[in-house]
């Protein structure tokens, strides 16, 4: 039996992204995402005690050092996600207890294990519920913001406990702002968890990663991907995933062509949609037949859809 501080993170919002992206792109991101908190707890003197689906359970011997790490969790992926869209974040709702733990073939049981896994239940979005211990057990000058939630009747437990919450959002220091080069390795871009999307006409292409989308194609400024060409409207059609699988919708004035590799004829889109099941091009305002058409090629890579110049 050991005393050790017990973290429990649980992410939100997997239901949005699960619809979003699809079961297969979805567990990836998820996946990803379980194994970077692990990696930041082990590279800060915690051991992942075991990986719960879309959960992550830590076990630290040090108490400020577990409190920090899940801080430096929260700031970091508060940054990432900050431009994500509110289908595609997920966020991360934490809980933290110390006490004597018993370690039985990797596994940890006892009082702080389930009182860290009830506060991470009882926590919202973007929160740390940690216990009076975890408090008690930082000392003097630990300069960890708290805010006493008081006495709080926890599932299992007979007696009250007093549960605090870490004000982390006011703990943006410079050191997590500016992060060392190891650290920075660790953390994931938005496309390595949810992949990218390149388009291209003539010279010019753009990248953009899934959390842009949906994303619009137009003759305007304000469009997401210009196509300067009197056939294209304004806003001439726009690009979402839905249950992982690209769609592409027609909201132009002459309509949008759509050519699968391997197909002559092509589909004909007005005010109406196509899912982009393999590699093709596509034609705006003017069909294929006219080879001045404006024309978009477009190919599925590992997953991810890459629109690049006409072939």
């Amino acid at each position: 039996m050991a005393e050790l501080t017990i973290a429990f993170v649980d992410l939100t919002g997997s239901v949005s992204v699960f619809e979003t992206l699809g079961n297969d792109r979805a567990t990836k991101a998820v996946t990803k995402l379980t194994q970077w908190i692990g990696s930041v707890g082990l590279e800060n003197g915690g051991k992942v005690v075991k990986m719960l689906g879309d959960g992550v359970l830590l076990s630290f011997t040090n108490n400020r050092l577990a409190v920090e790490t899940m801080t430096q969790i929260q700031q970091e992926h508060a940054q990432r996600v900050a431009q994500w869209p509110n289908r595609l974040k997920l966020m991360m709702q934490i809980g933290m207890a110390r006490g004597q733990v018993i370690q039985v073939d990797g596994d940890c049981f006892g009082d702080a294990v389930n009182v860290a896994s009830r506060l991470s239940d009882l926590a919202g979005p973007e929160q740390i519920l940690v216990t009076d211990t975890v408090i008690r057990k930082l000392g003097t000058r630990h300069g960890v913001r708290s805010r006493s939630l008081g006495p709080m009747r926890i599932k299992g437990r007979v007696e009250p406990c007093e549960v605090f919450r870490i004000e982390w959002q006011t703990e943006m220091l410079s050191e997590f702002l500016t992060l060392p080069a190891d650290l920075h390795q660790l953390g994931m871009s938005a496309e390595s968890v949810f992949g990218g999307i390149e388009l291209g006409w003539l010279d010019a292409s753009q990248s953009f990663s899934l959390t842009d989308l949906p994303l619009k194609i137009g003759r305007v400024p304000e469009a997401d991907f210009v196509v300067n060409d009197p056939r294209v409207s304004r806003l001439h059609a726009s690009i979402d995933i839905r249950s992982g699988n690209y769609v592409l919708e027609d909201i132009s004035s002459y309509g949008t062509w759509v050519r699968f590799d391997g197909v002559e004829n092509a589909i004909s889109l007005r005010r109406q949609e196509c899912l982009l099941h393999s590699d093709g091009e596509i034609a705006m305002g003017a069909p294929f037949s006219d080879f001045s058409a404006p024309t978009v090629s477009f190919r599925l890579v590992d997953g991810q859809m890459v629109l690049g110049r006409p072939r």
